[in-house]
């Protein structure tokens, strides 16, 4: 099943006589590796029809229609014309891409593996929907800009495999960073909308979601180092295990991506991960200013009030959590982060592990935006933060206000 509830194997119209069925096949598992699905199919909406919004800071961008379609999606394009578009970021008029379409990354991936997905998408049903035009603002909207962008932040070129490494670090690094294209969320965006290099992995607020990716690299965040090869295995085939859960856009990664790789990639990816240099600063190195100490002490009391009411029947007492299904919030480093953009929006908004064949019956948590205020939200996200030994900063109604009305995803 898709994330979106579509049979993949059973939406395919029948393949031509002359398409070898296993290349379409592999094709399906080559696009589930990269998420297509995330961006080019609205919820609920025909597969791969496109029109997803994705609002930037620079304005609104929607996903082409990659259907089958001969007039409107790629049914007419040539193998030779996706590879281009994957490798060079190039449309089939020739025109620049806007990097949301994540060729940065998409440049890695081989010809044999474009030619699979390829072959897939031409297998899938055609929807007859019109690419919807951009809602950039100027100058964002003129496309010859993006030849400094690219002269910036894209090099072009498939992925070459370091002999130094072994083959499960390679087929790893491979994944992650091509079809997965961890770093466009997993990197800190700059002012001109490219990553840097220097900081891959390292963390950052995803602008089109409004989420905080934590940093892979450091421990005080959602770093490996101290996690074994097969947590992060399981998490990211469950999408829960007794280290944690995948909530926001993860969640939706797993849903409609990593569930369905096989174990050996699944592996090779946290070995690759797992391998990843540590930047850290120490936890809680950086003692609080005197506002952020009042205003801790101002929320704490009425904070611990909340979660006595609200969160101790799932979360315990003492922050300790039930695993697997509810998380533990004493010592969790995705609740002390320099960013408190996640747990704000975790009470805001709620959510649920994703379900996966691995963990069917996820358990949630619900959302809590219309029945305490921003004080109140304020003051409990302050508390959790702050209780048990944890080492977060306090939050203030302004930065609980400022999330209650973001997009949900």
């Amino acid at each position: 099943m898709s994330g979106l509830g579509v049979p993949l194997a059973q939406a395919r119209i029948p393949a031509p006589a002359n398409t070898d069925a296993e290349v379409i096949a592999r094709g399906e598992y080559l696009a589930r590796a990269g998420d297509c699905i995330a961006c080019h199919t609205i919820p609920g909406d025909k597969l791969f029809g496109g029109g997803r919004p994705m609002a930037t800071p620079f304005g609104t961008l929607y996903s082409p229609n990659i259907s089958s379609d001969k007039e409107t999606g790629i049914g007419n394009w040539s193998a030779d014309e996706f590879y281009r578009m994957l490798h060079e970021g190039k449309s089939r008029a020739g025109e620049l891409l806007y990097p949301a379409m994540p060729y940065a990354s998409y440049t890695k991936v081989t010809r044999k593996d474009s030619d699979a997905i390829y072959a897939y998408l031409q297998s899938t049903p055609p929807v007859h929907q019109p690419d919807r035009p951009h809602a950039l603002r100027f100058p964002f909207n003129q496309r010859q800009l993006l030849v400094g962008w690219r002269t910036l932040f894209f090099r072009v070129g498939a992925y070459r495999p370091d002999p130094s490494k072994s083959v499960e670090w390679n087929r790893g690094a491979y994944l992650v960073q091509g079809l997965g294209h961890c770093t466009m969320c997993h990197t800190q965006i700059n002012a001109l909308g490219g990553n840097t290099k220097s900081r891959e992995f390292q963390g950052g607020l995803i602008p089109i979601q409004d989420w905080y990716a934590p940093s892979l690299t450091s421990n005080n965040e959602a770093g490996l180092g101290e996690w074994s090869i097969d947590d992060i295995v399981g998490l990211l085939h469950a999408g829960v295990s007794n280290r944690g859960a995948v909530y926001g856009p993860m969640s939706e990664v797993v849903y409609d991506s990593f569930q369905y790789l096989s174990e050996d990639d699944v592996r090779a990816v946290a070995v690759y991960l797992k391998a990843l240099p540590e930047h850290s600063a120490k936890a809680g190195s950086t003692p609080f200013t005197s506002a952020q100490t009042e205003e801790k002490n101002r929320l704490y009391p009425l904070g611990k009030k909340i979660y006595a009411a609200q969160c101790a029947l799932c979360h315990a007492d003492e922050g300790q959590g039930r695993l697997p299904n509810f998380p533990p919030l004493a010592n969790n480093p995705s609740i002390q982060m320099t960013s408190s953009v996640n747990p704000i929006r975790m009470v805001l908004n709620g959510g649920y592990a994703p379900g996966t064949m691995k963990n069917p019956m996820p358990y949630g948590m619900p959302p809590f935006a219309q029945s305490l205020s921003d004080a109140e939200i304020a003051a409990v996200v302050t508390y959790i933060r702050t209780a048990w030994g944890n080492r977060g900063t306090p939050v203030t109604e302004k930065d609980v206000n400022t999330l209650r009305s973001v997009t949900l995803f």
